[in-house]
């Protein structure tokens, strides 16, 4: 039997592109950063960039939830840190995302696009977002008027580069369409309790497009380090955590990071000592046996 590249390391910790632009294999989600305390904000940011993650991913909607109490409030809050500390804003890519109004809940038409970046550029405080992207698509807003919208945004200098959040491969498609920028990223779920983008031809057409994959919540919201986990899976897990002298969270990151679409995964953890604890998945080793064998016990049937 040949087993010729069965034992090869398959996770790679090198920075991946956005663009032209190189970024952490690791990004810092803000979805948790609300508030008003800026130095706590300052303390984090700055361990999040001396962890290699560059890529700073903001929603205008962030601050609705995880005690935030207002729409923006992660926005504010990261500017208000980017006004104290400015040399900060030199060592991150800046991006945020735009569409998504409570109670309605979708916009991406030309005029919710140009006030929605107006908008979050104030509260960030910057006079450009390096990455924005569509939250979520609007269903009911043809494609090419939101790709007009984001061309003119580019052209006026406000963001750098275009992407979308959530969107179907047919939705990506259509917009890439009627652009003139390149569509440079997707950002979706996707770890061992949401391997949908593998299935469903999403992580495929990235590759096709050069298209950069952004997972969000590569721990499954926490679900992976929990008890909720299948026992097969959680055999596995603890089997390589233990063989790789970490713990579930690194081998689950470490999963999403030997896809060879060479995502990047973001964290919303706003611990200091887990963001170093993360940084270290870069360097573990997960053979195809270890990937197939993760992904036979995340779906609970045998693999054909």
């Amino acid at each position: 039997m040949n087993t010729i590249g069965a034992d090869e390391n398959l996770v790679d910790g090198t920075p991946r592109l956005l663009g032209d632009t190189r970024v952490g294999t690791l990004g810092f989600g803000c979805w948790r950063l609300v508030g008003d305390d800026v130095a706590e904000a300052t303390r984090r940011i700055e361990a999040a960039l001396e962890c290699g993650m560059t890529l700073i991913d903001n929603a205008d909607v962030y601050g609705l939830d995880w005690g935030g109490k207002a729409f923006g409030e992660s926005e504010t809050l990261l500017g208000k840190v980017l006004a104290a500390t400015p040399n900060l804003r030199h060592s991150m890519v800046l991006a945020s995302k735009g569409s998504i109004i409570p109670g309605v809940p979708y916009v991406a038409n030309a005029a919710y696009l140009s006030a929605a970046v107006d908008a979050s550029l104030a509260r960030l405080q910057s006079g450009h977002i390096d990455l924005y992207q569509i939250h979520r698509p609007d269903m009911f807003t043809h494609p090419q008027e939101t790709a007009a919208a984001l061309d003119g945004l580019v052209q006026a200098g406000k963001i750098g580069m275009v992407g979308v959040s959530n969107y179907t491969r047919a939705q990506t498609d259509a917009l890439r369409q009627f652009l003139k920028a390149p569509l440079v990223s997707l950002q979706s779920e996707y770890s061992l309790s949401h391997l949908d983008p593998l299935r469903d031809g999403t992580l495929d057409d990235c590759m096709r497009q050069d298209t950069a994959f952004l997972a969000w919540s590569p721990l499954g919201g926490g679900a992976l380090l929990g008890s909720d986990v299948s026992p097969a899976l959680s055999r596995i897990l603890d089997k390589l955590a233990e063989r790789e002298a970490t713990d579930r969270a690194g081998i689950a990151l470490a999963f999403v990071l030997a896809h060879p679409a060479r995502p990047v995964a973001l964290l919303g953890s706003q611990s200091v000592a887990r963001m170093k604890a993360a940084q270290k998945a870069t360097q573990l080793t997960l053979t195809r046996s270890d990937i197939y064998a993760l992904i036979e016990a995340a779906e609970g049937v045998p693999l054909p």
